[in-house]
């Protein structure tokens, strides 16, 4: 416990630079937009006890081809499946059965799910959408939580090349890049 409580701060500090990087930008109105690179999202898991958290971010294009607010039925039925999809978290992400996982709460955030119009969307600007999940998980044996496979995450998403991964668990912090011919990763 103590090293997980150890290795939050330097977990998050990508975060904290994100975030520090995002609001620089938003400081200046005709400043460039944040990094933003299709085909690669980034997930935060994290273990502590009984309790696993998942917070995966991503540009929309991997998740749905697109970017701007869906206006045709096609476009809708792409981003309805998509959304789905994420509203599954146990069949995306592949937890061993012995671990007794159970999704306690999940939450979707993106633009694409919200039809309001974007500001300075009608002065036809372009704007990065991400989309974002963040889930909770019970696991009844914690201990036999000894790896997440992203396989299925991959196939649901085909335009997902790789994923940053952020992982804290009871042996400590890493940072690896699963990709479609590594998709599995190892608390």
């Amino acid at each position: 416990m103590r090293r997980l409580l150890l290795a939050l701060p330097f977990a998050l500090l990508p975060l904290a630079m994100a975030h520090a990087a995002d609001a620089h930008d938003h400081d200046h109105e005709h400043g460039s937009l944040p990094p933003h690179e299709h085909g690669v999202g980034s997930l935060n898991v994290a273990l502590d006890g009984q309790t696993l958290e998942l917070d995966l971010d991503g540009p929309s294009m991997n998740l749905v081809g697109f970017e701007h607010v869906a206006t045709t039925d096609a476009d809708k039925a792409k981003v309805a499946s998509a959304r789905q999809q994420l509203e599954n978290p146990l069949v995306l992400f592949s937890l061993p059965k012995a671990a007794g996982c159970t999704a306690d709460a999940q939450e979707l955030k993106s633009p694409l799910f919200d039809p309001a119009p974007e500001e300075g969307a009608a002065k036809g600007e372009h704007h990065h959408s991400d989309i974002e999940a963040h889930y909770a998980f019970t696991c009844s044996q914690p201990d036999a939580l000894k790896t997440l496979d992203l396989t299925q995450f991959f196939k649901t998403f085909p335009g997902t090349h790789t994923i940053k991964v952020q992982l804290i668990g009871s042996t400590g912090q890493q940072s690896v890049e699963a990709t479609p011919k590594a998709p599995t990763l190892k608390f």
